[in-house]
């Protein structure tokens, strides 16, 4: 019987709140260069409250807030996105083709996972960005580099599942090995890769956040975490709390929103808590 996990994830609660705030954030980042002004654009109007020119006021240099919120959105859906994907593609390669293969190439690809799990990825970012220009592109290659732990679980996985009758039969009438991973394993593996792609976003969404408080960033990234940053050095200005609430809010419905949908996906798509799922929706 096929499964609508779409209409699944929208009934859920969980789900559908995750998916009105993220796509009402998507929506407002690609509809920004209409709605908005450059975010990097000066005026004299300098740490002005909230009025009807500047929604949410303006910064020491007489920036839009609202329009650095906005492009803030642009920054970290972009990470997320990032993150999300090259982290999936090597937790799925690696565990994947560790099962597979085996020997001492999944002795050594494990022994790796377990490294960069026990790595402090904050840390090891900072001492990396002392080093190395820390721009979008490297901030997302590391975080993805430090963000595979998940391949232990494809791994584990992917082992069950080329034992299964329908991977034997295919393997028994000539099927290759590509032909059994892409026609097989890699569908069956899907539950798992979702939910690895959302969770591995919200770290992602926190982790740049919290380098850009730290000032570990590009400077001329537009960022919450630069914002909130910034914020803080003027908090004895009547006009302070315009500044940080704004870009902490939006960071923490980013988050919330990336929280719910990977609790209703893991639920939805694992079977057993499928049964559960469906026991409350006809409760």
């Amino acid at each position: 019987m096929h499964i609508n996990y779409g209409k699944m994830l929208w009934e859920n609660r969980l789900g559908r709140v995750g998916m009105i705030i993220l796509c009402s954030m998507v929506i407002t980042v690609l509809i920004a260069p209409f709605i908005t002004d450059d975010p990097r654009n000066y005026s004299k109007d300098r740490f002005e409250p909230p009025s009807s020119e500047h929604l949410l006021g303006t910064n020491d240099i007489g920036q839009d807030i609202l329009s650095r919120v906005i492009y803030g959105a642009r920054t970290s859906l972009f990470v997320a996105f990032g993150v999300g994907i090259v982290s999936t593609f090597l937790t799925t390669l690696l565990g994947t083709s560790a099962a597979l293969i085996g020997g001492r190439y999944e002795a050594i690809v494990m022994r790796c996972v377990d490294a960069s799990m026990v790595l402090p990825a904050t840390i090891v970012l900072i001492i990396v960005a002392a080093f190395v220009n820390p721009n979008t592109g490297v901030l997302i290659l590391l975080m993805s580099v430090l963000g595979w732990g998940g391949a232990r679980i494809a791994r584990s996985q992917a082992l069950s599942l080329k034992e299964r009758l329908h991977v034997l039969a295919a393997r028994s009438f000539g099927g290759s090995r590509f032909y059994i991973v892409s026609k097989h394993i890699i569908p069956d593996l899907a539950p798992i890769i979702v939910v690895h792609f959302v969770f591995s976003a919200r770290r992602a969404v926190f982790q740049e956040a919290g380098l850009a408080f730290l000032g570990i960033s590009d400077p001329l990234m537009i960022s919450w975490g630069t914002m909130i940053n910034h914020a803080r050095n003027y908090c004895y200005l009547d006009v302070w709390m315009w500044w940080l609430i704004p870009p902490a809010v939006a960071l923490s419905l980013l988050i919330v929103s990336l929280v719910f949908l990977g609790y209703a996906l893991e639920e939805i798509m694992d079977p057993r808590l499928r049964l559960r799922y469906g026991r409350d929706e006809n409760a």
